[in-house]
């Protein structure tokens, strides 16, 4: 699998697709324009790829969504937070429909993580909650309802992204956990849904206890031993994308591609220049031509590979009649997950507040930007005295410049990271988290989550700011 430039399909791109015999390709933002334009990309890549195309997207939901104009979904945690396993199938199913009326058959969720890590970087709100259980019988539910509407899911990060503190894309995390331990969480989701899951996106992570010398992506005590033998899965194994930091550094393109199958995967993530991808490719038909990898090997990936593009097959679907009710289902799904923490209550719409607020967050490259402070502002509308209080970065907030002068002080949070040491000082009368939960507990006092920043979450807390409706979802353990 690779990525392509643009918003369009170039010749250069075309022909090299052609020319290389590539089968699947993995749309990022930077490849989403208009609905008109993606219409257009996506024939045109089903035309050169081929009848057994797999074209794969991260519409996870909450700030990990690739298609913006799709009815967006909740985060997991917030599905997570109203707990309701009907509504996450509901919502699966309404991103599969989605995705197929723009002929997309393959995403790379539900995410199967579970997060009993607060200070994890890259997974938080993505996970479903701290509890394996509850992961497992909430992403089964969303999953089936992803399934039912035509679109392969790929759960991810096997054999567990939740317990980390570094961010694979950046550096190489590691989890120091025996199998007993392992057994215990992470892998539960994963156990739990082998027999369904028809693909699983590896981790770029070392197990030490289990292998010491490679991450996931490249073991085959993981990919081989617990997943393959010992579980038995034989649905497809994609590798998470080679070019992070975590592998490529260590590892290099070429090496790292074959140590992929190798191990027991059936497909690698190559993105990239063309001539990067070109390195992966090269490699791999090389251990082939020299028997480091086996004709049976490729035979066996290819196999899978052929079965998930014939289950799930890659064509358009047009779903207009349904996107009207789609988009509904998201806003009441994001109002059902909305929770307050330490008593939070919404201040008198004809109080003097004073909102604080982080300009701009960019994005991290793996979740969209954060919203904007403009849009924090807006959510203060039917306020009849709110003064702005706009700041470069929050986690510079210096509390003791906050004018103690009768307004009730709300804090707004846009950006992913935590706050840090400093936030321990800040005092403020309400504390809204637009984005990361786990911001909660380095303030103290009054708390709304929202999960996330997508229209239906910013309208369901605006709609509690205005007391039009209650705060009704539960924090998983560790946040309440």
């Amino acid at each position: 699998m690779v990525d392509i430039p643009g918003k369009s399909l170039d010749a250069e791109t075309a022909a090299f697709l052609r020319e290389q015999k590539i089968r699947s390709v993995c749309l990022f933002r930077k490849n989403i324009g208009s609905e008109g334009e993606v219409r257009a990309l996506m024939a045109d890549l089903i035309e050169v790829l081929g009848p057994q195309a797999l074209i794969g997207i991260d519409q996870e939901g909450g700030a990990v969504v690739r298609v913006t104009f799709l009815p967006q979904p909740p985060s997991a945690m917030a599905l997570g937070a109203s707990g309701d396993a009907e509504r996450a199938e509901a919502v699966g199913a309404a991103v599969a429909r989605g995705l197929k009326s723009l002929g997309i058959n393959w995403n790379f969720a539900p995410v199967l993580d579970v997060n009993n890590n607060p200070a994890n970087p890259v997974i938080g709100e993505r996970s479903f909650s701290s509890d394996p259980v509850k992961v497992s019988r909430l992403a089964a539910a969303w999953m089936r309802g992803s399934l039912s509407e035509g679109v392969a899911c790929c759960v991810k990060h096997f054999p567990g992204h939740g317990d980390t503190h570094v961010d694979s894309h950046h550096a190489l995390p590691t989890v120091d956990k025996s199998r007993a331990e392992l057994n215990a969480l992470e892998l539960v989701p994963f156990k739990a849904l082998a027999s369904q899951a028809p693909a699983m996106m590896t981790a770029h992570i070392v197990y030490p206890q289990i292998d010491p010398d490679r991450p996931a992506t490249l073991s085959p005590q993981l990919i081989g031993g617990i997943l393959r033998q010992d579980w038995g899965y034989d649905g497809v194994v994609i590798t998470d994308a080679l070019m992070m930091k975590a592998v490529a550094e260590r590892f290099g393109y070429a090496k790292s591609a074959v140590m992929a199958i190798e191990a027991g995967a059936d497909m690698v993530l190559a993105q990239g220049s063309l001539a990067e991808q070109r390195v992966a490719i090269n490699a791999l038909r090389q251990a082939f031509a020299s028997g480091r990898l086996t004709a049976e090997q490729g035979e066996t990936a290819a196999g899978r590979l052929d079965r998930l593009a014939a289950a799930y097959p890659a064509r358009a679907v047009a779903n207009d009649a349904a996107r009207a009710a789609d988009h509904e289902l998201m806003a009441e799904a994001w109002a059902a997950g909305l929770t307050a923490l330490r008593g939070a209550r919404p201040p008198a719409l004809t109080a003097p507040i004073r909102v604080i607020v982080q300009g701009d967050v960019p994005t991290d490259m793996v979740s969209e930007a954060g919203p904007t402070g403009r849009q924090a502002v807006a959510l203060f509308e039917a306020f009849a005295d709110a003064q702005v209080q706009m700041v470069d970065d929050i986690a510079q907030l210096d509390w003791t410049r906050v004018p103690r002068d009768g307004r009730t002080n709300v804090l707004v949070s846009t950006r992913r990271a935590r706050y840090g040491l400093a936030a321990s000082e800040w005092r403020p009368d309400l504390h809204l988290s637009l984005w990361n939960p786990y911001q909660a507990l380095d303030v103290a006092g009054p708390t709304v989550l929202s999960w996330g920043f997508a229209p239906g979450a910013l309208a369901g807390l605006k709609a509690w700011l205005e007391g039009r409706v209650q705060a009704t979802g539960r924090a998983p353990q560790g946040l309440q």
